[in-house]
């Protein structure tokens, strides 16, 4: 699949998932698009576990209260390190988003599907758990996970705003294009 249409296809993806095992292999193209991606200084703070372990998996599904995580056949934590790089700045959320971003657009180009969670692992201590499960060790933490999988369903369109309401040539809301 072309990049553009895959950034066109890409979508968060929260049904089920089908019987269809994710191999490793495509598991490791995916990692290995997130491990290209840019970071801060270059400092590659950012890690992977890969679970494909259908127990593993059904644990981060109870501890995150998903459903559709337990369906998953594979899942991706990534796990940044907080270490100031660049005058005493840390860039472990920035360094992630980049991962993410390129494993979500490699997840669809390999016609699977899945969705970024952060804020729900954020809440009641869950990012620790999955962490504590995973055997990430401190001050490391599980930032974002990723559910992998063949999708069971079709997805709903996601309508996106317009390029002339969101960009703009110049200056702030001047210099809009007509196109």
């Amino acid at each position: 699949m072309e990049v553009f249409e895959a950034i066109s296809k890409r979508h968060s993806y929260r049904g089920d998932f089908t019987q269809a095992i994710v191999p490793r292999t495509d598991l490791v193209r995916i990692v290995e698009a997130g491990i290209m991606a840019p970071s801060g200084k270059n400092a590659q703070t950012t890690e992977f576990v890969i679970a494909d372990n259908p127990e593993t998996i059904a644990a981060i599904a109870d501890i995150v209260h998903k459903h559709f995580i337990r369906t998953a056949k594979a899942l991706i934590a990534c796990v940044v390190h907080p270490e100031p790089v660049f005058h005493g700045f840390s860039f472990e959320v920035e360094d992630c988003a980049a991962a993410v971003e390129n494993m979500l657009l490699a997840i669809t180009a390999l016609r699977y599907a899945s969705v970024w969670i952060d804020g729900n692992i954020r809440l009641e201590d869950r990012a620790r758990k999955i962490g504590s499960l995973l055997s990430v060790p401190e001050p490391k933490y599980v930032r974002v996970i990723l559910p992998i999988g063949v999708p069971a369903e079709e997805p709903a369109p996601c309508g996106k705003k317009p390029f002339n309401e969101r960009a703009y040539f110049d200056c702030y809301k001047r210099g809009k294009t007509d196109g």
